[in-house]
């Protein structure tokens, strides 16, 4: 059973719950003074406290998206992303591969025509020898006979560190929102490519091309834009695709936005900071290279390259989180051609019932800013 299975979930609370009664049953039986009833009492105790913390944290794991497997829990993933050749005399040729699929939890989500459609796949990277697993939305329109010679407008949409692309869809709902908002009119039919910035379980490279390592700034600037548009009827002109992420994530999609205003169109950053930070996590991502690390301070980027044809949206709290002066910072360095928004709550955390409340805005603010055609 996988960590992020209902049945795990399940089985923890049922275990606390006996082990809760349990203890409430056989305490009388256990009041005597002996070193036995005494190590009774602590056990059974440890395994009450334990069986009802797992709960919580499997739960907790559950809404939050932590970590998507038992391997990845326990720092068990160490192997770096890799090519996936795929032999086209088998039918399988393409950067990216299709490995399942699955309805949108919505009104009507079965048929795809009315619900839209989720996509299990792998992409794969030429340039970077880089490969990541990722989730596909797309919109109803897509399946409809009338739209089949449409090409859609796309954005690539990355969690945090660690992260799981499992929480884009239960925790953050992106696909139900965007399916939500162009019913309603306010966004248009977009392609969602849902992943995590993670393309190097488990180092946290920070969407930066490490000197000598993964090459994770290639990978989403120049494979995964190329594999989609083969793959998926998305528009091949500038300004048709963008991205969004949360915390990392968020980092990321601003640099990627700010770096390559020529593939991506817009940018937004939920609760994003703006310079990688070096810890356990990423290791040494810049092996001495000043200017690498200068290019991945996005205060400096501003400061000190032209300004680029995009448009940034930066999203805060006054209280609660802790980039608010830096993201005023960010917005006043912001010079034309380039364009920012923002989203300032009143007050909000680092979590994802903040994020939840931006997503809305944030789909209609990047589907204003992408065209197809």
């Amino acid at each position: 059973m996988g960590l992020t299975s209902n049945e795990v979930l399940v089985l923890a609370v049922a275990l606390a719950v006996v082990l809760f009664i349990g203890t409430v049953w056989f305490w009388p039986r256990l009041a005597r003074q002996n070193w036995r009833t005494v190590t009774g009492r602590v056990g059974i105790l440890i395994a009450t406290q334990l069986a009802i913390f797992a709960s919580v944290g499997l739960a907790a794991n559950q809404a939050f998206g932590f970590y998507a497997t038992w391997a990845d829990l326990f720092g068990q993933e160490t192997s770096p992303g890799v090519v996936v050749d795929h032999d086209p005399a088998k039918g399988r040729g393409g950067p990216v591969e299709v490995r399942g699929t699955r309805p949108v939890n919505v009104p009507g989500g079965g048929s795809p025509s009315t619900g839209g459609q989720i996509q299990k796949v792998t992409v794969s990277g030429k340039e970077s020898d880089l490969a990541s697993k990722a989730y596909v939305y797309l919109p109803p329109e897509y399946f409809q006979p009338r739209y089949k010679d449409r090409k859609f407008p796309a954005a690539v949409v990355l969690t945090g560190y660690p992260g799981t692309a499992e929480a884009l869809i239960k925790g953050l709902r992106y696909p139900q929102t965007a399916h939500e908002r162009a019913k309603r009119g306010t966004m248009q039919p977009m392609i969602l490519v849902m992943l995590r910035p993670t393309v190097a379980p488990p180092r946290d490279t920070e969407c930066v091309d490490v000197p000598g390592g993964p090459q994770a700034e290639t990978f989403f600037a120049k494979d995964l834009p190329e594999a989609v548009s083969e793959h998926y009827r998305v528009g091949e002109k500038p300004g048709s695709l963008g991205v969004i992420g949360d915390s990392t994530g968020g980092y990321c999609a601003l640099k990627l936005a700010v770096h390559h205003p020529d593939v991506y169109a817009a940018g937004a950053g939920l609760s994003a900071y703006y310079k990688a930070p070096i810890d356990v996590t990423t290791g040494d991502l810049f092996h001495g290279d000043k200017q690498l690390e200068r290019h991945a301070d996005l205060m400096w980027s501003l400061d000190h390259l032209p300004p680029p044809r995009t448009s940034l949206l930066v999203t805060t709290s006054k209280q609660g989180e802790d980039n608010y002066a830096d993201t005023e910072r960010f917005i006043d360095k912001v010079q034309p051609p380039t364009r920012v928004s923002s989203i300032t709550l009143p007050s909000g955390g680092h979590n994802f019932n903040t994020w939840r409340r931006e997503i809305p805005a944030t789909l209609e603010w990047i589907s204003g800013r992408l065209s197809a055609t």
